[in-house]
């Protein structure tokens, strides 16, 4: 089956275009103010329009936001969903899902196989769960760094909530990636950028492309 795409950390109306008319399933803007892709909730919101348009889910990404942070993206942008990329326990996860009526993609640090299994403790509370690279601990941000981990770990793996798969994909692993792991929907951030932070529209254009030719 050909995998839905996500394409995240998007900052301007080229790469807006380029998601929408590529066919994505999910856009993202990231609030996280360490992060090169970092975007205040009134400029997403001004940016986000086509993507509305065209059907495309909206993603808030959000590393352990508090309150005020995350009640200043509904107020700002009102997204579909809020991505949690932080170390989010399961009561956290929960608080955050009563408080803002979104749904809640759960991402998962992966580096073996008992990070999979942790998962677990999540589905019930969630819309959707992410497999993202374990960052190294001198990171300064957990995502977006353009690493991979070991696909063939969720291969075979099956999780009551649909999943993403992330870190280090690009448009010329995405039908490995899908191959060894199995994975129904594609999250890029660095792969299509042409610079930290710079989405390539021609890049994006050719992950989602690379995305449709899986099947």
């Amino acid at each position: 089956m050909t995998p839905a795409t996500k394409i995240c950390g998007v900052s301007t109306p080229e790469a807006v275009r380029a998601t929408v008319e590529g066919g994505a399933a999910f856009l993202g803007f990231m609030f996280f103010a360490r992060s090169p892709r970092n975007i205040a909730p009134d400029a997403a919101n001004r940016l986000a329009p086509p993507a509305r348009a065209a059907g495309v889910k909206i993603v808030a990404v959000t590393v352990d936001p508090s309150d005020d942070e995350i009640d200043a993206i509904m107020a700002g942008l009102a997204p579909d969903l809020i991505q949690l990329h932080g170390k989010e326990p399961p009561a956290r996860v929960r608080e955050i899902a009563q408080r803002t009526g979104s749904g809640i993609i759960k991402v998962i640090a992966v580096a073996e196989a008992s990070d999979v299994d942790a998962a677990r403790t999540y589905e019930p509370l969630v819309e959707h769960l992410m497999f993202e690279t374990r960052p190294p601990k001198d990171a300064d941000r957990p995502g977006g760094l353009g690493v991979t981990f070991d696909w063939t770990l969720l291969k075979g793996r099956r999780f009551e909530r649909p999943w993403f798969l992330a870190g280090g994909l690009n448009p010329w692993n995405v039908a490995d990636a899908v191959a060894a792991s199995g994975a129904p929907i594609l999250d890029v951030s660095s792969g299509v950028e042409r610079g930290p932070g710079l989405k390539d529209p021609a890049l994006i254009q050719a992950f989602l492309d690379a995305a449709r030719r899986v099947t």
